[in-house]
C-alpha cells in the first residue's frame, strides 16, 4: 500500500528521534523492528501528550528526564515468574545435570526486565543445589527495569500465576517459601540475588563481558531486526563457554543466523541450543 505524505512525514520523524536518541544517549534502536517500534512511540506519544514525534524529540534532547519514560514504552516489560514452565522443566531435567558438572558458573540472564527470569533461575538453581557456586548476570538496558529487579517486590495479584509456573516447571517446593507479603506487595527473599550482578548493557551496543556457562534470552530478539539478530547471536556465541547453553524465546530461532552452525540443538522443542566444541 502506497504511503501518504502525513505517513513519510511521521516515518521521517520516528527516524530522527531514534538518532537523536542515539546521539545524545548511547541507547539504539535504530536497527529494531520498525512495526513495533512504530507502535510503541505512537502510544508514547498518545499517553505523553505530543502533538507530533518532533515535539517528543525536541523534549528528550532538552530534558534528560524523558528519557526513562520513553525508554518505558520502547521496552516494554512483560514478563512473568517461570514464564513457559516447559522451558524451566526442560532446564531443570537436561540442562542443570550437565551444569553439576562444573565447580563455579555463570548464568547470564539478558533482557532481564523487571527481574522475574532471574528470580525464576534463583530458585530453580536453589532448588537444585547450584546457587552457591553460581554468579548470574542480570542486564538490560532500562534502567528502571535494574532497580525493579534489584528490589525484587512484585504485586500479590500475580503470585497465582507465578505459583503454577513455577509447580507446572518441576518446583520442589512451595513458591511462598521465597517471599514474604504485605499490603498488597511480595518481597522476595534478598538472598536470591545475593549472586546477582546488575547491569546496563545493550546487545546491539555493548561487547562481551565474561565467560558463561549458560545464556538465557528470550523474547527480546524477536524485537530485532536480521543484522541486529545475527549481532546479538554472535555475542552469545563468543560469550559462551565451550558446550555451554543458550535458551531463546518460543519465537525465536538460530535457524537462520549466520551463526547457526556453532550450535546444536539441545532440547529443540523448548529452543535450547548448546555451543558445539572447537
Amino acid at each position: 500500500m502506497k504511503e501518504t505524505a502525513p505517513q513519510k512525514i511521521e516515518d521521517i520523524e520516528i527516524r530522527l528521534l531514534l538518532e537523536a536518541l542515539y546521539l545524545k544517549y548511547h541507547y539504539d534502536f535504530r536497527n529494531y523492528a520498525m512495526a513495533s517500534v512504530k507502535r510503541r512511540l505512537r502510544q508514547a506519544r498518545e499517553q505523553l501528550g505530543f502533538d507530533t514525534f518532533s515535539a517528543m524529540q525536541e523534549r528528550l534532547l532538552h530534558e534528560p528526564a524523558m528519557l526513562p519514560r520513553i525508554l518505558g514504552y520502547l521496552t516494554v516489560q512483560v514478563s512473568e515468574m517461570f514464564r513457559d514452565p516447559s522451558y524451566f522443566r526442560a532446564l531443570r531435567e537436561k540442562v542443570v545435570p550437565h551444569l553439576r558438572t562444573y565447580p563455579s558458573l555463570r548464568v547470564w540472564i539478558a533482557g532481564c526486565s523487571g527481574g522475574e527470569e532471574l528470580y525464576s533461575f534463583s530458585i530453580l538453581f536453589r532448588e537444585e543445589g547450584l546457587e552457591e557456586r553460581t554468579l548470574f548476570y542480570a542486564t538490560d538496558i532500562n534502567p528502571d527495569a535494574l532497580h525493579a529487579a534489584e528490589a525484587g517486590v512484585f504485586a500479590v495479584d500475580r503470585l497465582q500465576l507465578f505459583t503454577e509456573n513455577h509447580r507446572k516447571s518441576g518446583g520442589k517446593s512451595s513458591l511462598s517459601d521465597y517471599y514474604q507479603a504485605a499490603y498488597g506487595r511480595a518481597s522476595f527473599d534478598k538472598g536470591l540475588r545475593r549472586n546477582v550482578v546488575f547491569s546496563d548493557h545493550s546487545l546491539v551496543t555493548d561487547a562481551v563481558f565474561a565467560e558463561m556457562q549458560l545464556i538465557s534470552c528470550r523474547n527480546v530478539l524477536i524485537y530485532f531486526d536480521r543484522n541486529l539478530q545475527d549481532r546479538a547471536l554472535g555475542l552469545f556465541k563468543d560469550s559462551l563457554a565451550r558446550r555451554g547453553f543458550l535458551g531463546l524465546g518460543a519465537k525465536e530461532s538460530l535457524r537462520f543466523s549466520e551463526h547457526a552452525g556453532a550450535f546444536v540443538d539441545f532440547v529443540r522443542e523448548e529452543k535450547i541450543y548448546q555451543r558445539r566444541a572447537p
